[in-house]
């Protein structure tokens, strides 16, 4: 049993993508243990490209933000709004001295392993790839031969987005009440059994 008395079933099926925190700290050692579980991932051929950067600096943060676009498809709406901003981040970066390419399945399992981790302590987060690759390397002194290839978003959640009905389109959009919806494919629509 994780946080909350939920499984991991209804963690991987209750998460979703947070934009708006809460402005309060994470606990000592959880961002540690985030990378931890993204350090035991899966990883092809066993290669172990990725390496992490946590961002916890205030003003580092405040440098951070900029780098990132949050929600292309209601933007700037889905952008954290000032005092909502993660209250840290995880860079995600590609040793291209062990693995210059096919190192992409190791992200996916990686940032998932993170992300569930995250929600199993309540702790929300949104996966950014839209992100300014070549400011970030100065911010955070990232040296040639690493590839930056996302950042995590991390903090209590102050929102509660949740799954709506697929309707032939894949955008997500906001309410009356500002709340996100985000549509998902049908179990039936996606799920063949033995042949297609």
């Amino acid at each position: 049993m994780c946080r909350d008395g939920k499984d991991l079933y209804e963690l991987a099926v209750s998460r979703r993508s947070i934009r708006q925190f809460k402005p309060e700290a994470l606990p000592d050692g959880l961002l540690d243990r985030l990378v931890n579980a993204a350090r035991l991932a899966p990883s092809a051929a066993n290669m172990q490209p990725l390496e992490f950067v946590e961002v916890t600096d205030g003003g580092l943060k405040r440098d951070v933000f900029p780098c990132l676009k949050w929600a292309a498809y209601i933007a700037p709406e889905g952008d954290p709004v000032p005092g909502h901003e993660p209250a840290a981040y995880v860079v995600t970066l590609v040793n291209t001295g062990i693995r210059e390419k096919m190192y992409e399945y190791d992200v996916g399992a990686a940032l998932e392993n993170m992300i569930l981790a995250a929600w199993a302590e309540g702790v929300g987060s949104c996966w950014l790839l839209s992100i300014d690759r070549d400011r970030l390397r100065e911010l955070l002194n990232i040296p040639a031969g690493y590839r930056i290839d996302c950042v995590l978003a991390l903090g209590y959640p102050a929102e509660e987005p949740e799954a709506a009905a697929f309707d032939e389109s894949c955008k997500y959009w906001k309410d009356g009440q500002g709340r996100l919806h985000v549509p998902k494919r049908s179990l039936e629509d996606i799920l063949h059994r033995n042949r297609f």
